[in-house]
């Protein structure tokens, strides 16, 4: 079977090219190439024939379509659905914002997790990606759009830590400054709460931002709505997050979606707030976008205001999601639901 070159680290490549008796400077040489986005080998116009029918015998350069693109005429947000080279599709939204334009990509197609509010999970786990998959989010959003790409978000389909070996080498891709050069405290990792997975990554000592889906303070709400919950309880997922603070130095950002009567009453904001009391934390309320197949709804703006203040009087840091791209279909998991069923 032919090797994914693009999931390769640049020592890889340089061993790869030094077995293939090749001076280990073309590792550079075609590292550069692939970051510029060539689709064959081919277009690597500096290296000789030779080298290039060796490496197209040998190697595949992973290359996405484009199945949709839809833009927002509101706030300019565009929403991509990718189809794989197997056919399968992913989705991958760019937001602007004062500091950069951030890309929020996908990290398997499908997600097992079955969260009640999200497009995603409904059909499951179809697989998961690999890093030049997810490296080409982030690469050919940029060259599509023409805009550049100063931060990222892991909060696509999926669940990042349910494929961490491939996500920590995505990272490590990445943030190659031969590459596309993204730091580490530019990017942002979300997750249910794998709770092994969440003390796993904080060994690595990573200056990423780690964000927890929470979502209730409550394990009967929490199980509810996020069956994750069942496995990993709030105060053992906490008790990794206290972990996680003291070896990275990193706040912990906690998500919160807004649902209307199940988690926004102010009996909830106070529940929530004693259970993160002491925790270097931060709150992002998140205003619920509506799944068709789901009965939730959204808090209304004044539960989310009254929610917010609570927390702050509480003395936890709190903000409230930016809502971008409502009009082109852009939470996670819809442009994705839509195609399939057309």
């Amino acid at each position: 079977m032919k090797q994914d070159m693009k999931s390769m680290t640049r020592p890889e490549l340089e061993q790869a090219l030094t077995a293939l008796g090749e001076p280990r400077f073309r590792a550079g040489q075609i590292f550069g190439w692939l970051y510029r986005g060539v689709t064959d080998f081919s277009q690597m116009t500096n290296l000789p024939n030779s080298l290039r029918e060796k490496l197209d015998g040998q190697f595949t350069i992973t290359v996405p379509t484009v199945v949709r693109r839809q833009e927002s005429k509101k706030d300019g947000t565009i929403k991509y659905l990718w189809r794989l080279t197997d056919g399968n599709c992913v989705e991958t939204v760019l937001m602007r914002y004062h500091y950069g334009n951030t890309v929020c990509i996908s990290s398997e197609v499908g997600c097992p997790m079955g969260c009640a509010f999200c497009a995603s999970t409904i059909g499951g786990l179809v697989r998961r990606l690999k890093p030049s998959e997810m490296l080409d989010e982030v690469l050919f959003t940029q060259l599509d759009s023409g805009q550049k790409i100063s931060h990222i978000v892991l909060m696509g389909i999926g669940e990042p830590l349910d494929n961490y070996d491939t996500v920590l080498r995505f990272l490590q891709l990445v943030n190659d400054p031969e590459g596309l050069n993204i730091g580490m405290r530019h990017i942002s990792l979300s997750t249910c709460g794998l709770v092994e997975r969440i003390n796993e990554l904080a060994q690595q000592k990573l200056q990423l931002t780690l964000s927890v889906s929470l979502h209730a303070p409550t394990d009967q709400i929490r199980s509810r709505i996020m069956p994750v919950n069942r496995r990993y309880p709030i105060a053992e997922l906490l008790q990794a997050c206290r972990n996680y603070f003291a070896v990275t130095g990193r706040r912990i950002s906690f998500e919160y979606a807004m649902i209307d009567g199940v988690n926004d009453s102010e009996e909830m904001a106070l529940l929530l707030a004693k259970r993160l009391r002491g925790i270097a934390a931060h709150v992002n309320l998140i205003p619920l976008n509506r799944v068709e197949e789901s009965p939730l709804r959204p808090s209304s703006r004044a539960a989310v205001a009254k929610f917010q203040a609570i927390l702050e009087e509480q003395g936890i840091p709190t903000t409230v999601r930016r809502t971008l791209g409502g009009d082109i279909d852009a939470s996670c998991g819809q442009l994705r639901r839509n195609y399939q069923n057309s």
